[in-house]
């Protein structure tokens, strides 16, 4: 996955994110169905973060970014139980 593609996944996620936290607002889900999916989509974003984050450093060493590879979420750094 490219830079610009990683991009633009947390922008859909974070679109859905607000989305779904209007949709909350409005009563259309529930606060449980709201918090199992934001928890859901803060996961996905600490992943994209991370792959981002390995596709820069590689390049600014001087390495292939499309050798960084996504990582179980238990070992991203931002990942919250």
């Amino acid at each position: 996955m490219r830079d610009n593609e990683i991009l633009s996944r947390i922008s859909a996620l974070v679109d859905e994110e607000h989305e779904l936290r209007s949709r909350l607002s409005s009563g259309e889900v529930t606060s449980d169905d709201e918090n199992a999916r934001v928890k859901e989509l803060e996961v996905a974003l600490d992943q994209c973060w991370d792959l981002l984050r390995q596709r820069r450093a590689r390049r600014h060493a001087g390495e292939d970014p499309d050798y960084a590879a996504p990582r179980p979420v238990s070992e991203v750094e931002d990942y919250r139980q």
